[in-house]
């Protein structure tokens, strides 16, 4: 039996249900039924070492190297954010963040590949840019990225800001075929960056009743589920980022991750928002996703024929 109600009850396909199932998801990538929540595990498909930290253990690690935290919130980033944030200056904190990240990143092909298809919205939950490079590559003029910013260089009620693919601040335009969202920031163009404990306080006590999330996201989010490739819920702020993000869609819900690693809150947090996981290392099932003769720059004749994903 490949696909598997557990204790919890958390729903995993494996083996052929997990390939039969990344094969109707690349057909509802292609035909914008589903929303790509893409993840910081995908800086791993190039090789295992990574030129920018590939989770928040190792910025901050990263941080760490330039100011010392104390011993009990060393290894969380948002902590250690905050303590540099105090002591040091936000400036400070955003310097060495922007440094943290300042390496290139070459996009992986299976952000190449999402680059060319006429997504209505993707999802980039980390800061190396890999995925507004991937569009920026395609020379696409129609994409505008939505960028979360840190309360703390900003006056009045502002929670997002928009720019084209060269980096100039513009206004939102509906009427763009693809948004990309990147609700912690990113180091491109501006260098902003949600980070610190202070960061999210306001953002947190708003996000229930969604005011941070940007209304182009609302709209487009509707009748699509989520595909998250890339993702860990191992805690708790990327749990709340991801249940408000993904909420009032439609679904269904589909996550690329490693069953057996699963944590015991991750579990729960999955089987509470219905997204069922496709057990397959992430390399695998990219592999599985992007079309065998995907150039290096994405580039590929596709149609958009019905997947009938919203038939489990």
């Amino acid at each position: 039996m490949n696909t598997i109600l557990t204790s919890d009850p958390l729903l995993v396909v494996r083996d052929s249900d997990a390939e039969k199932r990344l094969d109707l998801l690349k057909k509802a990538l292609a035909a914008n039924e589903v929303v790509p929540y893409l993840g910081p595990g995908l800086l791993r498909l190039g090789s295992a070492e990574t030129p920018v930290p590939p989770t928040p253990e190792a910025v901050a690690a990263a941080l760490n190297a330039h100011a010392r935290a104390p011993s009990k919130i060393r290894t969380n980033m948002w902590s250690v954010a905050q303590f540099i944030e105090q002591r040091r200056h936000r400036r400070t904190l955003q310097s060495w963040m922007a440094e943290i990240f300042g390496a290139p990143v070459a996009p992986s092909v299976l952000h190449a590949w999402l680059a060319t298809l006429p997504l209505s919205l993707i999802v980039d939950s980390w800061y190396d840019g890999s995925m507004r490079a991937a569009l920026a590559e395609t020379g696409r003029t129609d994409v505008v990225e939505v960028q979360g910013v840190t309360r703390a260089n900003e006056f009045g009620d502002i929670w997002t800001k928009t720019y084209d693919l060269s980096g100039r601040e513009v206004e939102l335009a509906p009427a763009a075929k693809t948004v990309l969202y990147t609700p912690h920031g990113s180091l491109r163009p501006a260098a902003n960056f949600l980070v610190s404990d202070s960061d999210y306080v306001e953002v947190l006590t708003e996000i229930d009743i969604q005011t941070p999330i940007p209304e182009v996201v609302k709209e487009r989010r509707t009748d699509r589920g989520f595909f998250f490739i890339g993702c860990r819920f191992d805690d708790q702020m990327l749990r709340i980022y991801a249940r408000q993000i993904m909420k009032r869609s439609h679904g269904p819900h589909f996550a690329v991750l490693d069953a057996e690693m699963l944590t015991r809150n991750e579990r729960r947090f999955l089987a509470a928002s219905a997204i069922t996981v496709v057990d397959l290392p992430t390399r695998e099932a990219t592999a599985l996703l992007v079309p065998s003769d995907i150039g290096a720059d994405g580039s590929q004749g596709h149609r958009a024929a019905s997947s009938n994903f919203c038939c489990r």
